[in-house]
């Protein structure tokens, strides 16, 4: 009954699998190894980009940071939701890679941005001459943090307000796969096609052992992308572990399948929830995660048996009105079945 994050999932035996082969013998280091052009050569191919630049790095905090840091100069303000990932999650790092960037928050219901919104933010911004920081890229968060989904109309809307001032839009993909899978569309059309210039393509939260893809598909940032990983400490010498991952997470869309998964997962676990007498789910999941409220009581019975997810605030009491409603966040990464859940929404119900 693990339901704290996708990052608490195993690695998906294919994957490992990979990684096993990858390990066999002696191969050149930091990406000269056989694998990686293959790699390239598929990530291409699966977002139908054939000239796009592809690096691998180990985390999202660095594949976000590593993107931004390349589409931002350290004067620009870079344009994000209130609770976007980057902002909420990542401990200054994109303020650190980009040596000092701003952080521009947006707001918006559901943790989404909306275009008037973000007109307005970078209509406000740049408009100091010297004395304000410049108008730099535009990240989106799909997922967002708080479980809500951009469809690739509200997609397209944002990067057509960011190209009307001439600025560049970044992908936050950590959960790009499960976006994918719930609107079922192509990563193509969720990035380049609805005007995408740069995403963070992720497989940690999906059944990987720790591998993002950054995708420029300008390939005229390969060699700045390239230069800031490095300089970053993020160009592995024994590359050929992520390549083997990634090559494993991208053939035979087993990167896909994972995230359906997941995704159904967390759907039958919302169907139970809304069930339970006096518990409630913030909106219907649009892909792995759930916001909900439920009794003290419920929570006090699932996590002495054992259930792990995160309450909210996270230093909550169990002492209480046993009917008190508190908040919770619940996901589902790939390897959650069908019996976790009902396990899980057996100790709620008591």
């Amino acid at each position: 009954m693990m339901f704290a994050s996708d990052n608490m999932g195993p690695a998906a035996p294919e994957i490992i699998d990979a990684i096993a082969r990858a390990n066999e013998g002696h191969h050149m280091p930091y990406g000269n190894d056989p694998v990686t052009p293959e790699v390239v050569e598929a990530v291409r191919a699966l977002f139908e980009a054939p000239e796009a630049a592809v690096h691998l790095v180990a985390t999202g905090t660095a594949a976000n940071a590593l993107a931004l840091a390349t589409l931002a100069n350290p004067w620009d303000g870079i344009f994000m939701h209130r609770v976007a990932h980057a902002e909420e999650d990542e401990c200054g790092a994109p303020e650190f890679y980009t040596g000092g960037a701003k952080m521009v928050l947006v707001d918006g219901e559901k943790g989404k941005m909306t275009p008037e919104g973000l007109k307005a933010a970078i209509a406000r911004t740049g408009d100091k001459g010297v004395h304000g920081v410049q108008r730099g890229p535009v990240t989106i968060t799909n997922i967002t943090e708080v479980g809500s989904l951009y469809t690739l109309d509200e997609i397209r809307a944002l990067t057509d307000v960011a190209k009307s001032y001439g600025l560049k839009t970044h992908l936050d993909g950590a959960r790009m796969a499960n976006a994918c899978a719930a609107l079922s569309c192509t990563p193509a059309e969720m990035t380049w096609k609805a005007g995408i210039d740069a995403v963070s393509f992720g497989g940690t939260k999906n059944g990987c052992l720790g591998v993002e893809a950054v995708i420029f598909f300008d390939p005229a940032q390969a060699r700045e992308t390239e230069l800031r990983r490095k300089r970053g400490g993020h160009l592995f010498s024994k590359h050929r572990f992520l390549s083997a991952q990634m090559q494993a997470y991208v053939k035979d869309g087993l990167w896909l399948r994972l995230a359906e998964q997941a995704n159904a997962r967390c759907a039958e676990l919302a169907e139970g929830i809304t069930a339970l007498p006096g518990a409630r789910i913030e909106a219907e999941p649009q892909g792995n995660m759930i916001f909900a409220h439920l009794p003290r009581r419920a929570h006090k019975r699932a996590m002495e048996a054992g259930a792990k997810y995160y309450l909210f605030p996270f230093n909550v009491s169990m002492d209480g009105p046993e009917d008190e409603l508190i908040r919770c966040r619940f996901v589902c990464d790939w390897s959650c079945t069908p019996q976790s859940v009902q396990d899980l929404l057996g100790h709620f119900r008591g």
